[in-house]
Order: C-alpha cells, then structure tokens, then sequence
C-alpha cells in the first residue's frame, strides 16, 4: 500500500469534495432542516447514505462528480418526498415510522416491553440517571423514542397530554 501515489489525485479529492459538499449544504438548506433530522430509523438511514454517498464521490474515480450528485439528489429528493406523504397521510406514516413506546410507568419498568424493544435495565437506569433522577421510582414515565433515544418524565411533570401518541400508555394523570 502507498502512501502517496500523485498529486492529480489529491488535487480531484479537494476539488470534488469541497464542490460536493457545497452542493450538498445548499441541497439540504434548500429541502429544510427535516432532511437531517434523527426523529425515527428512517431519517438516521437517510443521514448515514447521505454521508456514505459524498465518501463514495470523494473516494472513487469510478464515481463522476454529475453521477455523485445525481444520488445524493435523489436521497434527499427520497427523504422529503416520503417525509411530505407521511405528514399528509397517516396510513403511510404508520408504515414509514415506529411509534414511540412506553417502558417505565409510575417507576415501575415494564419488563415485556424493554424485552420486545431490546432495552436493558443499565440503558434504562443510565437514562433516569441522565436524566437528575437518583431513582427509577421518580420516574412517572420512560418513552423509547422513534430515535432510539429514552425520554424521561419525572413525577412532578404532567406527562399524560405528551403521551397520547405513545404505545402502551394508560397512566394516571
């Protein structure tokens, strides 16, 4: 393996990759910040091609800068499009997007649900803990996210208005 092969390619990585990357910030200010967002598994699969797409441009001869760009278009032309559907049409929003789900209830972890969703007690202890609570107990509720992030509700919260989308709810207000 070289360290060094030419100039000519250095130069083609500098060229393309600072004119693909402008491409790509103009692209995303253009389309709004819902392109990037991380609100559920889809939007984080959408980020990571995004980003393994302007590698592949920076990285492979084989990939022309129109052809690079022509893909990065189409993903975010895919994620607006499928993000525009899915606020008008609950039906598609339902298959596009997990639904937030409900793992503690009035401090008590509900242990099927952090099985079904492949939590572990020490995740759900460190996010209480993120959280300033010293207790689970202080928790009126703990939500795993369409993001895969723990939302924390402590008991002096009123938490039963945000959780009406939130599978699993049924607390005491």
């Amino acid at each position: 393996m070289w360290w060094f092969e030419n100039w000519s390619d250095l130069l083609r990585v500098v060229i393309v990759g600072t004119t693909a990357y402008a491409s790509l910030v103009l692209l995303l200010r253009v389309t709004g910040k819902r392109t990037l967002s991380k609100l559920n598994a889809f939007d984080f699969l959408v980020t990571v091609a995004l980003g393994s797409t302007l590698a592949t441009i920076l990285l492979s001869k084989e990939v022309s800068f129109a052809e690079g760009m022509t893909a990065l278009t189409l993903l975010v032309f895919l994620q607006y499009a499928v993000t525009w559907i899915s606020v008008r049409s609950p039906g598609f929003q339902r298959i596009i997007k997990a639904e937030p789900t409900l793992v503690v209830r009035d401090g008590q972890p509900l242990s099927s649900a952090l099985r079904d969703q492949r939590v572990t007690i020490e995740e759900l202890l460190a996010s209480v803990r993120m959280a300033g609570l010293s207790r689970i107990e202080d928790a009126a509720a703990v939500v795993l996210e369409t993001d895969g992030s723990l939302t924390v509700l402590d008991k002096t919260q009123a938490p039963a208005g945000t959780l009406r989308p939130v599978s699993g709810t049924s607390l005491k207000s």
